[in-house]
């Protein structure tokens, strides 16, 4: 490379870098706690739509109502009207941040020390959506007559119940017969160092209420009572013990794991009524939603009594619930249009992945798009001091810019 063609280079990385950290920042200070976008969304719309961007929010839920039910804000923004259609999907809610006194400095004032940017969702995620909208203004800056569109997908409701967000808006593009071709969803997904791992799928998550019945009575006395934990136990363990698949190259084994285990009275000597076991499937392509639930269910009627309190016997009942299913965007054209562009930036060889949690990525894939997600370091995701490199929010926003490149300029 040449002394002009570096220094070019260099001077494109320090623009790029104080856009995305001074975006990064105006998101950053907006206490957007799940579902509440605080204005976060018309600060992006206001610059897509100088980019030439048409706008339109999105309002799902009931604005009178608090929790699950609460009004979400969501934005679609999209510039062109052709194929093929790039998305990139985000979310502007966070979670809490526990007690603000446990903090370095302050969540909801972000901070750079120490050669990092501290703030309640700096990685999770708006250090993401601000390094894509940087992205897409300068690309459309450079190539107003680009191939195809570019679109975002911005919700406030991924944090919470992800009932009034992504899933909605998916919902009315598919009625309206919007589809999207191709969707990066900003997510945290590297590890050790910038874009050393990209999501091309996720797990399935299944999740589970169990509840066992019993008699409740004195624990003198258990021939007169009968206890659902005693009777759960068998059950329990072989629910736990049991394999249900190997996995495949793309994917683990299958997982369940018990998080909430809620029984008794308070009382010493009262046998309980009931119990109430919360546990959760991660599940692969190797198996279906169907088949844990029949499996488990042979399972429990083993040691069951026909599902009824007959005499002393317990009975048990399960309520289910599908957080989303399995997806997988195999190697090709956006897999190799993030490839190359990490390469191009970080010098990286990046790795595919589908560990990890759940993502909005799940609504988008059922539609036929192909999905991946790429964003900055989650080592502090979610937790007190939440923290992001400042050396990368540009390298970031090169790497969207050039993957737009790549899917638009081919």
């Amino acid at each position: 490379m040449s002394d002009n063609n570096h220094q070019t280079t260099n001077n494109q990385s320090a623009s790029h870098q104080q856009e995305t950290l001074d975006l990064s920042i105006e998101l950053l200070e907006r206490p957007s706690v799940t579902p509440d976008d605080d204005g976060c969304q018309d600060i992006l719309s206001e610059r897509l739509e100088q980019a030439g961007f048409d706008c339109e929010f999105m309002y799902y839920g009931d604005r009178q109502a608090k929790g699950e039910h609460a009004e979400v804000k969501n934005l679609w923004a999209r510039r062109g009207t052709t194929d093929p259609v790039i998305c990139f999907a985000g979310h502007t809610d966070v979670v809490p941040t526990g007690d603000a006194k446990n903090w370095t400095y302050p969540p909801f004032t972000p901070t750079i020390a120490d050669g990092y940017l501290w703030a309640r969702g700096a990685a999770d995620m708006k250090t993401g959506i601000a390094a894509f909208t940087v992205a897409a203004e300068r690309f459309v800056a450079n190539h107003p007559e680009h191939n195809g569109s570019i679109a975002f997908l911005i919700t406030s409701d991924e944090e919470g119940p992800s009932i009034n967000g992504t899933v909605k808006v998916i919902e009315t593009l598919e009625a309206r017969q919007e589809k999207i071709t191709y969707c990066l969803v900003g997510e945290p997904s590297s590890t050790d160092t910038l874009g050393d791992i990209i999501k091309n799928g996720r797990r399935g998550s299944l999740g589970a209420v169990l509840t066992v019945t019993g008699k409740q009575g004195h624990v003198a006395y258990p021939h007169l009572a009968c206890n659902p934990i005693h009777a759960a136990m068998s059950a329990l363990t072989e629910l736990t013990s049991t394999a249900w698949d190997n996995g495949n190259d793309y994917f683990p084994a299958t997982s369940l794991q018990i998080s909430n285990i809620n029984g008794g009275t308070g009382a010493t000597n009262v046998i309980p009524e009931t119990l109430e076991v919360v546990f959760n499937f991660r599940f692969s392509t190797e198996t279906t939603e169907d088949q844990l639930k029949a499996k488990t269910h042979a399972i429990f009627d083993k040691y069951f009594a026909n599902n009824q309190i007959l005499e002393n016997k317990a009975s048990y009942d399960i309520h289910w619930k599908l957080s989303g299913q399995p997806f997988l965007t195999p190697e090709g054209k956006l897999v190799s249009a993030c490839q190359k562009a990490i390469k191009k930036v970080t010098d990286t060889d990046t790795t595919l992945s589908t560990s990890g949690g759940t993502s909005d990525g799940r609504f988008i894939a059922p539609t036929g798009a192909q999905v991946v997600e790429l964003g900055v370091r989650n080592a502090t995701i979610h937790q007190v001091d939440e923290k992001v490199e400042v050396d990368d929010l540009g390298r970031l926003a090169q790497i969207y810019e050039g993957i737009l490149e790549n899917l638009l300029l081919d």
